[in-house]
């Protein structure tokens, strides 16, 4: 039987919001995607850092449905790597536990075009273009950014939107996990 998401969040998010690749994206940048491409499936198994969305999606992961003990938030993931690439990405989603099953590989391409494909209520990227195109198609989206609050010790999490610039969400006060 098929589990229902009616009842859940249903968040996209970004491989680059997830995960730290920063190393990766320069080498896609000054060498190119073959070279990209090598080093990914290269280092398949090695267990990619948090990246800037890590706690938030941990913690959104972590609620739950207090009478039935279910989970209240499915994360999807919404990457442009290829499906050879993206190995690396979903690797290191099972080493974490995060219970990511769902996810589009895009081949380069803007994921956004996936966002009501899974049904999902909010795209969460730090590729500004990407939120500004799924906006453009009527999703909701934001641009996730770097916080420097602590990550330690505690569940709360707090949101925060940016009036000024509406694309911008930024973690606060989040003590990690």
């Amino acid at each position: 039987m098929a589990t229902s998401l009616s009842n859940k969040l249903v968040v996209g998010i970004s491989s680059r919001a997830l995960f730290d690749l920063e190393e990766s994206n320069h080498i896609f940048e000054n060498d190119g995607i073959a070279a990209y491409a090598e080093y990914q499936i290269e280092n398949e198994n090695k267990q990619l850092e948090p990246g800037v969305a890590f706690p938030l999606v941990k913690k959104l992961l972590a609620l739950k449905n207090p009478s039935k003990n279910e989970p209240l938030v499915e994360i999807v993931l919404l990457s442009r790597n290829s499906a050879d690439t993206g190995l690396r990405v979903f690797n290191s989603i099972q080493q974490y536990q995060l219970g990511i099953t769902r996810a589009a590989f895009t081949n380069g391409a803007s994921p956004y075009q996936y966002i009501s494909a899974f049904g999902a209520h909010l795209f969460l990227s730090t590729h500004p273009s990407d939120v500004q195109q799924a906006l453009n198609a009527n999703c909701a989206a934001a641009t996730i950014l770097p916080s420097k609050a602590s990550e330690k010790n505690g569940e709360q999490l707090k949101i925060a939107f940016d009036q000024q610039f509406p694309l911008k969400l930024r973690v606060l006060a989040s003590k990690g996990f």
